[in-house]
């Protein structure tokens, strides 16, 4: 601090030295710059000093002082005690407030307060509980179905993998990964290779490869299948005829002579090991193949090569591989090979255990397939006898008998008066008369009107869509039946009937081919051609 003298002094030295400076007209520059100068180093020693001693202020000697604005750390909290947390539990398990709200009351004071986020939680509730149970009942009824149970859990896992990239995630190449893991897992497990389920993997491949538009690959399926199958039946018949097989269907040789597959020869040493083991079973062998006979294995394995004929006659026969040829001889053998069957069985009897073969409405299914493969590479004639075996066999009310009675008056229709010679039927007389085309006409006809009264008899459950598409059928084959034979006005009367009874069916198909023949018929060069006829 400054005494007041000398403050007085100050103020009139620097009083006398700015009127000396305007006195004599210099300019306060220098003088200037430097009490500023001066003024700003006062100012910082003053803040310096002012902090200082806050600094000094906020030191304490005493080691429990707390600077300022610090909070205490928190207690620590005990443990709960199991009576704490089953009571916490308890709280949390209580749905009585949930369900509370689902009362009339509480959906009345939950719709005044918001009606629009009630109804879109009720719907969103809805939905989520529709999506749960719809996933629980896919668990159960598909990936714990039968199909996967019967097979070991690794074999039962690569086919739920393999599954869900065919259905659910299609990937081609980690789909047929998986199969094809589960069919080396079966083998690893010593299953039985000609098993229905194993054989059905295969089957089941070749139905993904067809839905793929691989149809060479899943021809190739069945073809390695079906000749796995032949090789077995090769096998066993050769048993047969070395009498190595009774008419039980059990072997009677010794084990070791039989011509057993690796499968059988494990299992033979696994039950030779009972000396060693006196739990394990006599023979491991009789065990495994108790549930059916050598014959009923013959018959299983015989029907699936007719059903895989059958499929391959279908696959060849597609337009996008057109192997009629083909098709042709896989349907053949599958009509053959049943016949045959059926006939042996008739002169033979049934061996015992052998189980049942196609029922008579399974084999005209066959012929009228066969029927339908000579219609498209118009082979009338021989597509005749095809159709005709199969209405024998099929049931006589039923609507798809009126089906197969319209495809054999077609064929009977346009079948040539003379087929060729290599085409005759076996046993039959070369010179003999062949028919007339009015006797192939009136036959065509007879069919027609039957196909006609058997969709019409059909009545209850049994009638179906089909019987009412086959009588408009009936109708037009009729109409085009009468045209052939020459008779304009009968011709004219069934097309128009064919016509009405579509357009009431909403039958697109049978209203073209009616106004098709109504057209034919209209024109003047049809109706000479038809006339001449």
């Amino acid at each position: 601090m400054f005494a007041p003298g000398l403050r007085g002094a100050m103020r009139s030295s620097h009083g006398s030295l700015r009127l000396a400076q305007s006195a004599t007209g210099m300019q306060p520059a220098f003088s200037d710059m430097f009490l500023a100068t001066a003024t700003r180093n006062r100012h910082a020693t003053v803040i310096a000093t002012l902090m200082r001693q806050a600094q000094v202020r906020w030191q304490s000697d005493s080691t429990n002082s707390k600077r300022p604005h610090q909070q205490p750390p928190p207690p620590k909290q005990k443990p709960l005690t199991k009576e704490e947390v089953f009571h916490v539990l308890k709280k949390g398990l209580d749905f009585r407030p949930l369900m509370r709200a689902f009362t009339g009351s509480g959906f009345r004071k939950l719709y005044r307060q918001s009606p629009e986020e009630l109804v879109i939680a009720l719907g969103l509730l809805a939905f989520i509980s529709i999506g749960i149970v719809m996933l629980v009942y896919q668990y159960f009824t598909y990936f714990q179905s039968s199909q996967f149970t019967v097979f070991p859990d690794d074999v039962a896992q690569s086919l739920r993998r393999a599954l869900y990239y065919t259905n659910y995630s299609p990937e081609p190449a980690l789909a047929m990964k998986w199969y094809n893991k589960a069919i080396e897992q079966c083998k690893a497990h010593g299953i039985d290779p000609f098993h229905d389920e194993i054989m059905g993997i295969r089957i089941q491949i070749a139905q993904w490869l067809e839905g793929l538009h691989s149809y060479k690959g899943a021809i190739q399926v069945l073809e390695e299948l079906f000749k796995a199958c032949n090789g077995w039946m090769d096998k066993f018949e050769q048993m047969v005829r070395d009498g190595k097989v009774g008419k039980d269907g059990k072997l009677t040789v010794p084990l070791e002579e039989a011509a057993l597959s690796p499968r059988m020869q494990k299992a033979l040493e696994q039950a030779k090991e009972k000396a060693k083991d006196p739990d394990k079973p006599d023979t491991l062998l009789e065990k495994q193949l108790e549930y059916e006979t050598l014959w009923r294995k013959r018959n299983r394995i015989l029907a699936m090569m007719v059903k895989i004929n059958t499929k391959l006659g279908d696959l060849y026969a597609d337009p996008h591989v057109l192997e009629n040829d083909l098709a042709g001889e896989r349907l053949v053998w599958a009509v053959e090979t049943t016949l045959k069957e059926l006939h042996r069985r008739q002169t033979e009897g049934v061996k015992e255990g052998e189980g049942p073969w196609f029922t008579e409405e399974e084999l005209g299914a066959e012929l009228e397939r066969l029927g339908q493969h000579y219609e498209s590479k118009s082979y009338h004639y021989l597509a005749a006898p095809a159709f005709l075996q199969a209405i024998t066999l099929s049931p006589k009310d039923s609507c798809h008998t009126a089906v197969i009675m319209n495809n054999l008056a077609i064929s009977l229709a346009q079948q040539p008066i003379r087929p060729p010679i290599n085409a005759q039927a076996a046993g039959s007389s070369p010179h003999a008369q062949p028919p007339t085309r009015q006797s192939l006409l009136a036959s065509a006809r007879q069919w027609a009107l039957q196909a006609k009264a058997t969709s019409e008899k059909v009545q209850g459950e049994a009638r179906t869509e089909e019987c009412d598409a086959a009588c408009a059928v009936a109708l037009c084959n009729l109409g085009t039946i009468a045209s052939m034979g020459g008779d304009v006005m009968e011709a004219r009367r069934w097309f128009q009937e064919s016509l009405a009874m579509s357009k009431k069916l909403n039958f697109p198909e049978g209203v073209d081919q009616a106004q098709a023949g109504l057209d034919l018929l209209d024109r003047p060069s049809a109706q000479t051609t038809t006339t001449n006829r």
